[in-house]
């Protein structure tokens, strides 16, 4: 029997959900062993890479790029807004602006933005 286009894409959403609930199962136990590695090998952020630049580094590369063109003043900066929603892998979102792709796609997946809130 011949499968009509939207029996196949109503296909295709649970096949999304299904994988995107293998994908968190997997990233869980990734994210263990991971998370025991570093606890046993003592890891620092910067033995994996992860540490910020340091200013004088950064104060470097700013040189090199060359001087920054003058086109009038830009309004100032608002701080970061502090993380009101975080997922599994640590990624997070402070709830302004456009919503991060992991975010959207958890939600197409089935969740929901308080399954992700930061208590």
């Amino acid at each position: 029997m011949t499968k009509t286009y939207a029996q196949i894409v109503k296909q295709i959403e649970v096949l999304k959900q299904d994988a995107e609930k293998l994908r968190r199962k997997e990233v869980e136990g990734v994210i263990g062993r991971i998370r025991e590695a570093i606890t046993v090998y003592g890891l620092t952020a910067a033995d994996l890479g992860l540490a910020t630049a340091p200013k004088a580094a950064k104060a470097a590369t700013a040189k090199a790029d060359g001087p920054a063109k003058k086109r009038g003043r830009k309004a100032a900066a608002k701080p970061a807004a502090e993380a009101k929603f975080r997922n599994e892998a640590g990624q997070t979102w402070g709830g302004r602006g456009k919503r991060p792709q992991w975010l959207r796609d958890a939600l197409a997946a089935g969740k929901t933005l308080a399954d992700f809130a930061v208590k």
